[in-house]
């Protein structure tokens, strides 16, 4: 009897592909392709590309322990921006590039993990009006900033300075005014979170300060 079948592979090469890394610490090695003449040949791999706004995990691949690890490590390349799905880990901002799903000492879920950008800009975070995931970490939790302005009166130190939707601790905040040069404080005298109006006291942990009127801006870093 004959049969017909058609299908797709999901891995392909310009080479054949070898089992011969046991007892090696290898699980793939493609150093070999460095003695090509042609330099342009075997150089670049290619992700599969993901949407990180729809993307959802099987979970059932951990209830069985074909994934033992709860996706920690997990490496995508993202093509979307926006924020990550409610129930695949805590909700983060993204934008197209690598990321990586960090969930350590997380067993059995993924509840606790986070999508966590890599790559060339590391070293640098553009705050904007948008919630924005920083390159700091405190004791694992993601410090996460928003960039806004507030309006004082030039009579009363209460101003208005929303808590970003989850917050649950203010980590730090500078007040300046944009194209002045001039930072006019790195604290405050009180934050009250979820709540939209009056919840910011101008000033420093030892007094509240009248701020002249005008307007000024900030930017709030936070933990969620």
């Amino acid at each position: 009897m004959l049969f017909s079948v058609n299908g797709n592979a999901q891995l392909l090469s310009n080479g054949i592909i070898t089992p011969a890394l046991g007892d090696t610490n290898y699980f793939m090695d493609a150093s070999n392709f460095e003695g090509l003449a042609n330099k342009n040949y075997g150089r670049g791999l290619g992700f599969p590309r993901t949407d990180l706004t729809n993307f959802k995990f099987n979970t059932a691949a951990m209830e069985d322990e074909t994934i033992v690890s709860e996706f920690d490590g997990m490496v995508v390349y993202n093509t979307a921006s926006g924020k990550t799905l409610a129930g695949q880990g805590i909700v983060t901002e993204i934008s197209p590039g690598f990321y990586y799903f960090s969930n350590p000492g997380n067993p059995g879920n993924i509840s606790n993990g986070r999508w966590v950008a890599i790559g060339g800009s590391s070293s640098k975070t553009n705050i904007t009006n948008s919630e924005t995931a920083t390159h700091t970490l405190i004791n694992n939790s993601q410090i996460y900033a928003v960039k806004g302005t507030f309006a004082a009166t030039g009579t009363s130190s209460a101003v208005n300075i929303p808590s970003p939707d989850g917050m649950k601790s203010m980590y730090g905040i500078t007040i300046y005014k944009s194209g002045s040069g001039t930072v006019y404080s790195r604290d405050l005298y009180s934050y009250t979170l979820g709540t939209a109006e009056g919840n910011a006291v101008t000033g420093s942990q030892g007094m509240s300060v009248v701020y002249p009127a005008g307007t000024y801006d900030y930017v709030l870093e936070y933990l969620k």
